[in-house]
């Protein structure tokens, strides 16, 4: 091995160059080094927080801290949207301290007051710890998470000036109990959002109704606070930041900080001996595969973090490494995932701090903004699911511009062979927009009900809560969730409304994992994962070791596990149906269908396989008897005739295969058009739906009431599904592998796939919307050049079609005038949805929902 320390690139030519990886490096990015641009400090941060910067090594700050400090003084919210390890916390750290230290000075010594959200606990702490490093103990910054102790919270309320928590905490413990935050709230100067790049789909919505109410309660006690948001490079900060918080917010996005040059390498892990289902060829794993890249580089002791996509592998990784290591070195890896308890948590952050971690396989939380540095390399086993996430990750190593090294490891997933193959997708391609809707009814009407609990109604507040709060009133009226008393709404029932509302989606309280035969509480999984993962029979994996779950109690949400070393591993089964309940929208592609519209998908959890550890054998099957889940939401589907597929060349008995296998490919490939991950999405595919009356294969979003995904899959469907059919048709396998057409979440046992005749049935589809489109352009000329010179009608109804755009922004051109009736139209729908989140709302914890599935619908086996 060379030198510890060595540079990147002569790195990854060992990595590479090694027991035989020659052939496994795709493609190799060299970015620049970039330097540093400075601005003089501005003179009314307060000279104790310039002090203590300059103490720590920051004589200046950068051009993007400073613009963002002058413009959060001047009262403008402001998003920082700059690259990792760009200093985005000294940015909204110098004013919020500047005028914390001011408000010590006030009789109470607390005449002004800060409020922090993150994401996650981790970096709540680790910006407590920077908070300390920056301001004197006068600035009393504390932590108000569901670790701190109960006797703690009461101090928290009464005495801390600068108060970091997480938007669940801010909606369950804070908004409901405003009266008892009434002094801290009365001099809210500052609410700072941290990583707001990953407030995104229904999470990211239910955010920005939480915002939402909190300007509303501050509005109360006489604040109007300054909004300073961080975020990763995304496309359009600025027009996300006023989506999460409703309202204008300046982006700054020129990065003025110094970047060590790095090395990005794309990696695909061989292909093995063994077969998969049906036959197929399997690759290694990425876990396997970054095992043993983590193993080498530990024993160089190169400071590494392995992201991995899931809980299970995280542990995997950890616990191949450290096989593989000799001791002590084995001691120096370990794994950071969600479902820890605290002190696990703590106890591994002060590990990493420290340096006496050299390996860690961590799950995304790491992601997001925990400092980490000193770090030489990071490794990505899979795809994120965002080139945003992407270079997040990436990031974390090479901090203080020294040299980096970023892996992408490639997962059997079409998706990830995809983007190993063309690396232009990654390094030529603007990060993705966030994706977030406020106005989504099954966000809204729980908020709404948490909003009249915390205060009446007033008709003046539905302008801040947008333009679909008035019709849900009337809803929520009916189904007895609120009354209305002059000109006001009141909440009327006796349960907390904001438990009614579940932020993250995880369809209700979260599972617990106890060990029998001690009682001991191991960690949590979110509710909507548990029927996959902790059912009767599971393998669950726990800090190295092996538990098989020996009854999965419904009522209590307790899953009983025990210590057992199984030769397999385990994996979900179940079966899918989905209805149409609306159609949206409709464009013709030639005779076939591209609709999008709601949907009721109806998943139910049958059994689950067990799979041999060394080879992927499956070993047996066995049944289970779990009630089914039910999700209404947002979908994007195609149709095709029998013409089209006497045309494809596919007769009755391949249609089910054709359709199964195209449907699992184009949702392992939408997170490229849409910002969302695979396990964002769900599909069906049906030879012959009741409600079309057409084959038809179905993407949705797998949230409540639409995340946003499966438009996006409307709005480019062209695209997407050319890049669907070249995946397919590239891929080197003859019959269909985990590399195009298998899914690893398929509810089937992806069967049965058929890779040929999916291409055919894209090729005649996508024929279909060629020429449409080309029929649609001669229309629109036409209409160019009639007596009125108005452009033509394009697509259905007027609306636009897929893929047509202005050429500016990626989004869809308008293509018609609103008239008044749009506006009553969308209020009734807006309605209609609500009637189901009333629903909801009204069993307190909110819908819930199965984790979304690949599968196919009744008759497609």
């Amino acid at each position: 091995m060379p030198p510890r320390h060595s540079p990147p690139e002569a790195l990854l030519t060992t990595l590479s160059a090694t027991r035989g990886r020659s052939d496994r490096l795709t493609h190799t990015e060299h970015l620049p080094a970039r330097p540093a641009r400075y601005a003089p400090w501005p003179d009314w941060i307060r000279p104790e927080v310039v002090a203590s910067a300059q103490a720590m090594g920051v004589r200046q700050p950068w051009a993007h801290q400073a613009e963002a400090m002058n413009l959060a003084k001047s009262g403008q919210s402001v998003v920082i949207a700059t690259g990792t390890a760009s200093g985005k916390s000294l940015g909204y750290l110098g004013p919020v301290l500047s005028d914390l230290l001011v408000g010590t000075e006030a009789r109470n010594g607390r005449g002004a007051t800060a409020l922090y959200l993150a994401p996650t606990k981790a970096l709540a702490a680790d910006q407590r710890r920077r908070a300390a490093e920056l301001a004197p103990p006068r600035v009393r910054a504390a932590l108000y998470d569901g670790d701190t102790p109960p006797e703690e919270r009461e101090w928290v309320r009464q005495y801390a000036s600068y108060v970091l928590t997480n938007p669940d905490m801010l909606h369950r413990g804070i908004l409901p109990a405003h009266a008892r935050w009434s002094s801290f709230l009365k001099t809210l100067r500052y609410v700072v959002v941290d990583e707001c790049h990953g407030y995104r789909g229904v999470f990211g919505s239910h955010v920005a109704q939480v915002l939402r109410r909190l300007r509303r309660i501050c509005a109360r006690y006489g604040s109007s606070p300054v909004f300073l948001l961080a975020s990763a490079t995304t496309a359009d900060p600025a027009v996300t930041a006023q989506r999460l918080t409703g309202l204008p917010a300046e982006a700054v996005t020129e990065d003025g900080s110094p970047r060590g040059p790095m090395v990005f390498g794309l990696w695909e892990p061989p292909l093995t001996e063994n077969v998969g289902e049906h036959g197929a060829p399997v690759r290694r794993t990425a876990t396997a595969e970054a095992a043993h890249l983590l193993t080498d580089l530990v024993e160089r002791e190169t400071r590494t973090v392995v992201f991995v996509r899931s809980r299970r592998a995280a542990e995997l990784v950890a616990l191949q490494t450290q096989d593989q290591l000799p001791r002590p070195l084995a001691d120096r890896v370990a794994a950071y995932r969600g479902g820890y308890l605290a002190d696990e948590r703590r106890a591994l952050e002060r590990s990493l701090h420290s340096g006496r971690l050299l390996g860690l396989a961590s799950t995304s939380a790491l992601e997001l903004g925990v400092d980490i540095s000193g770090l030489d390399a990071v490794l990505m086993a899979g795809y994120p699911g965002t080139r945003a996430s992407l270079w997040q990750q990436a990031g974390r190593a090479g901090r203080e511009a020294q040299g980096a090294l970023a892996v992408l490891i490639a997962r059997d997933d079409p998706l990830d062979t995809y983007l190993v193959h063309h690396p232009e997708a990654l390094f030529a391609t603007p990060v993705e927009a966030t994706v977030l809707d406020p106005d989504n009814p099954h966000v809204l009407a729980p908020h709404l009900c948490a909003a009249a609990a915390e205060l009446p109604l007033t008709d003046p507040d539905l302008e801040l809560f947008g333009p679909s709060a008035a019709p849900l009133l009337p809803v929520l009226e009916r189904r007895g969730l609120l009354r209305r008393r002059g000109d006001a709404w009141y909440w009327t029932r006796r349960e907390r409304a904001a438990d009614a509302v579940d932020l993250r989606g995880s369809g209700g309280s979260p599972v617990q994992i106890v060990e029998a035969p001690t009682g001991r509480l191991l960690g949590t999984v979110d509710a909507s994962a548990a029927h996959t993962t902790v059912h009767t029979g599971a393998v669950h994996l726990h800090q190295g070791r092996s538990y098989l779950v020996r009854d999965f109690d419904l009522d209590s949400s307790v899953a009983l596990v025990e210590l057992a070393d199984p030769p397999y591993t385990t994996s979900a089964r179940d079966i899918t149906s989905i209805s149409v309940l609306s159609t949206d929208t409709t464009v013709d592609w030639g005779e076939g269908r591209l609709s999008f519209g709601s949907v009721e998908v109806v998943n139910q959890v049958v059994g689950y396989l067990r799979k041999r550890i060394s080879t992927g054998e499956i070993m047996g099957e066995s049944k289970l008897d779990l009630p089914p889940r039910t999700l209404r939401t947002r979908a994007v589907w195609w149709s095709v005739t029998e013409d089209q597929l006497l045309d494809a060349d596919i007769p009755p008995d391949q249609l089910p295969g054709a359709a199964h296998a195209a449907e699992h490919a184009s949702i392992g490939l939408l997170p490229l058009f849409a910002t969302c991950d695979r396990w964002d999405i769900g599909g069906v595919s049906v030879p012959l739906h009741p409600d079309t009356g057409l084959p038809t294969v179905f993407v949705y979003d797998g949230h409540p009431g639409g995340a946003g995904f499966a438009e996006r899959g409307f709005q480019r469907a062209v695209r997407w599904l050319t890049a669907t059919r070249e995946a397919i048709a590239a891929c080197e396998c003859e019959r269909g592998c985990p590399s195009c057409v298998q899914s690893p979440k398929c509810g089937n046992g992806n069967d049965p796939l058929d890779k040929a005749a999916a291409v055919r049935l894209l090729d005649v589809l996508l024929a279909g919307a060629h020429a449409a489109a080309e029929e649609t352009g001669r229309d629109r000329e036409a209409a160019q050049d009639g007596p009125d010179g108005r452009h033509g009608r394009h697509g259905r109804d007027g609306q636009a079609g897929p893929d047509e755009r202005d050429g500016r922004d990626g989004r869809v051109a308008p293509t018609h005038v609103p008239d008044p009736t749009e506006a009553a139209q969308a209020a009734a729908e807006a309605a209609d949805g609500a009637e189901a989140a009333a629903r909801a709302v009204e069993r307190e914890a909110g819908r819930t929902t199965d984790r979304p599935t690949d599968g196919s619908g009744p008759g497609a086996s």
